[in-house]
């Protein structure tokens, strides 16, 4: 059984428990109650200038995009700084 979990991601139920995959593809992102972001493709920008003038003071803030490795489909965003570890998304239904 698929469980929609937000508007890019649904949660499958498998032999071994349930896993992670992409809403748009079916493509698996990882397991189930574990963070999901590391098995998506990230990419960074600076924030300057991203969202206009409202931006440009972080100079070294950046924007992470998490998208699907094998459709591009957008998952989710963050603001960090460089070097900070990623925002813990655990979904468990």
């Amino acid at each position: 059984m698929n469980r929609r979990i937000s508007r890019a991601l649904v949660l499958v139920d498998t032999k071994d428990g349930a896993e992670i995959h992409c809403a748009k593809c079916g493509h698996a992102i990882g397991p189930g109650g574990q963070p999901w972001k590391p098995g998506a493709t990230v990419r960074e920008v600076s924030m300057r200038g991203v969202g206009g003038q409202a931006y440009t003071s972080g100079e070294k803030v950046i924007l992470r995009r998490f998208s699907c490795p094998k459709c591009g489909s957008l998952f989710d965003t963050e603001t960090a700084l460089p070097g900070e570890p990623f925002l813990d998304d655990i979904l468990v239904v």
